[in-house]
Parts: C-alpha cells; sequence; structure tokens
C-alpha cells in the first residue's frame, strides 16, 4: 500500500529475504566471505549461527544468488527438530532424489550416486541446513556421516550449519569431537551498530526506489537502533509499519512522534507494562525499550493481555518476567562493551610492550658498543 503512495518500485521492508535487498554490513560481509571461503576448499562444515532476525537466512539467498552461474548444484533444508532417517529424507528431497517406498540403505546409495555424477561432471555440491539447533545428535551425526561421500580423493558434499545462538553451545558438547575436527570456519553474525542501522535503512529505501519522499529526520536513524537493537528483521517490522503510518496520514516528512507513534502501538500489541507505555508517552530516556526482543515476542506477536480477566498475581508474574527479560537484553549488551573495551586495552598494552622491548633492546646495543672500550689493558707505559 505505501510503496504505491510514495511510488517505491518494490516493498523496502518486508520480512521474506530477498537477494537484492542485501545489506553488506561488517558483519555479513564477514559471515559471507567465511561462506566463500569454504566454497573454495570444496570440503567440511560452516558454521554460521547469530540471534533470531540477524539475517542468516538472507546470507544464504544471497549466496544462492551468487551461485547462480557457477558450477554449484546447491540445496537448502530447513529443520525443525528431524530425527536423523527423516533428515535424510528432507536431504534427498532436496536435490530432487525419490524417496518413496525406499529403504534408508537405498536411500544413501541412491545419494552417493547422485554426488558422484556431479564431480564427474565437475560440479560441486552444497548443502546448506537451516535452523539447525533443533536438530537431535544423531540427526547432526547422520550430516557428518554423509561427509564421508569421496570420490577420487575429494569430498562430494559440503555443509553450510545455520542456527541460533545455543548451536554454538551444541556444537560444543561433549559427543561432537569428530565434526568439530572437520569445521573448516564459524562465524557469529551480531546485530548492526547504530551507523549500520541506518546504512541498512538507507540501503533498503533506496534499493526499493526511495528519492526522499517521505523525507526523514536525521534522529529517526537513533530511534529506530535503540528499538529494535540494530537486528533487521525488527527493523523490517518498525519501518514497514512506519510507512504504512506516513502512508496513511499523506505525510511527505516523518520524525520523531510520527516514530513514537508507531512504537506506541506496537509495545500495546506485545503487551508492555502501563508503565512502559507511559514512558514511552513522556519521552522519557531510556523509554525506547526493545520491545521485539522479549521472550517470544520476535515479530509474532507478545501475547496481548486479556480484556480485564487476568488476575493480580498473573499481572505481577508477567510484569516480572518482562523485567528480567530486559535486565538480560541490557546485560548481553555490557558484556559486548565490556569485551571490545578488553580488546582494546589488550591491544594497546601490547603496542606499549612492544616499544619498551624496543627501547630496551636499543640500550642494551648501546651497552654492549661501550663494553670493549671499559675492559681494554691499562697502558704499561704509563
Amino acid at each position: 500500500m505505501y510503496e504505491d503512495f510514495y511510488n517505491f518500485r518494490a516493498k523496502p521492508f518486508q520480512l521474506s529475504p530477498d537477494p537484492r535487498f542485501f545489506f553488506n554490513s561488517r558483519g555479513h560481509k564477514r559471515a559471507l566471505s567465511y561462506l566463500r571461503y569454504g566454497l573454495r576448499q570444496g570440503e567440511g562444515f560452516i558454521i554460521i549461527t547469530g540471534n533470531v532476525g540477524t539475517g542468516k537466512t538472507t546470507l544464504v539467498t544471497a549466496l544462492f544468488k551468487a551461485l547462480e552461474h557457477e558450477n554449484v548444484v546447491a540445496a537448502q533444508v530447513v529443520t525443525t527438530n528431524l530425527q536423523a532417517d527423516e533428515l535424510v529424507k528432507v536431504v534427498a528431497i532436496a536435490f530432487g532424489l525419490d524417496t518413496e517406498q525406499v529403504s534408508k540403505a537405498i536411500l544413501l546409495h541412491n545419494l552417493e550416486t547422485f554426488l558422484r555424477t556431479c564431480a564427474m561432471e565437475g560440479k560441486r555440491v552444497l548443502l546448506v541446513v537451516d535452523e539447525a539447533q533443533g536438530l537431535p545428535k544423531k540427526s547432526i551425526e547422520e550430516l557428518r556421516m554423509l561427509s564421508n561421500f569421496h570420490y577420487q580423493g575429494r569430498a562430494l558434499l559440503q555443509t553450510f550449519m545455520l542456527g541460533q545462538r545455543e548451536f554454538r553451545t551444541t556444537m560444543r558438547s561433549e559427543g561432537f569431537e569428530q565434526l568439530r575436527q572437520r569445521v573448516i570456519a564459524a562465524y557469529h553474525l551480531k546485530p548492526l551498530d547504530e551507523l549500520e542501522t541506518k546504512g541498512y535503512v538507507i540501503h533498503r529505501l533506496k534499493t526499493a526506489g526511495w528519492e526522499d519522499n517521505p523525507t526523514l529526520d536525521e534522529r529517526i536513524f537513533n530511534a529506530i537502533y535503540d528499538f529494535t537493537d540494530g537486528v533487521p528483521r525488527r527493523i523490517n517490522t518498525l519501518c514497514d509499519r512506519l510507512f504504512l503510518y506516513g502512508a496513511l496520514e499523506e505525510l511527505t516528512h516523518l520524525d520523531l512522534n510520527d516514530l513514537r507513534s508507531v512504537t506506541l502501538d506496537i509495545m500495546e500489541e506485545h503487551g508492555a507494562t502501563t508503565q512502559e507505555i507511559l514512558c514511552m508517552e513522556r519521552g522519557d530516556e531510556g523509554a525506547d525499550l526493545a520491545i521485539f526482543g522479549k521472550e517470544g515476542g520476535d515479530g509474532n506477536g507478545g501475547g496481548s493481555q486479556d480484556s480485564g480477566s487476568q488476575d493480580s498475581a498473573e499481572a505481577l508474574r508477567r510484569q516480572e518476567e518482562e523485567r528480567k527479560a530486559i535486565e538480560r537484553q541490557n546485560s548481553a549488551r555490557q558484556d559486548d562493551k565490556r569485551l571490545s573495551a578488553m580488546e582494546a586495552s589488550v591491544a594497546s598494552l601490547a603496542t606499549a610492550m612492544r616499544e619498551e622491548l624496543s627501547l630496551l633492546r636499543q640500550a642494551l646495543m648501546a651497552q654492549a658498543d661501550k663494553e670493549p672500550d671499559d675492559d681494554k689493558e691499562p697502558d704499561d707505559d704509563k
């Protein structure tokens, strides 16, 4: 709707991945480099993790787009707690193989035959497993076994695994040593920072044909970051609502008041407390809460309040859960900041130590040059 009002060529903030709108942030650029590096290696596993909505699937969509003109057969499967035998079937279906009334042994044989045929034709085969954090241990082990297929000394299948943060813990757990040895690269996607959030919004708007209609208050970008924590999916949801609001109100300029109206609606829909909403209405500092970040509230609805039927004890419990969720989120932010500060301190200390060692080395060399004169035998004639 609003794309017609603002004369956009496409909807700039749709939730479904579209490689045209891929934003090459610092983190996404590095993750994509790891994926391309893995492709050149032609074997092993690449692990990409990240919290919900950070752009893992969009990353793979961009990779697949880049592979269209390369000799690579790629397939993607989205797993939701699949058992080992089910996973093998899903993989076979993704590569176009028949699985009806076929035993697992025959299915594995057909998979190996397919992979060998691709290799003989000079093609590489790539399997992308999305939502890997839901896989049971035996299913992950089944993926490792598929990587055992070889032909003339080269691996026939390469696997990229995408998962949420908890998949990192899974990979570190006992029993995955053999799989860890086959991981050639791993990367954890983080949300965008403030500058990247602005760049992301502008990039998507320009890709959709935006020509400064509507014009945007410069302060709006920091407010978008504060409300979404720089998570791309949350940014898309918020901006989609903002531009819809602008079209309904027939606005040619969007400012902080317009954004506040939209965020108030979202907070109410996601069950924000009365105190949070009042703070937002007053514009209190720190009131731009990342309401999407609450438990169960990543754009899928946060459980709005019943119409007066909820008792006071339940309301208090819910408010306490919300408070703890926000505290956990703030704590994670502080941990990231402390880690960055620590890394900077270590780098600074290392530089200072190198300088001190250099000065010490110069002093020792100067002292060594003086020593022959000090040890010279006294002249007997004197």
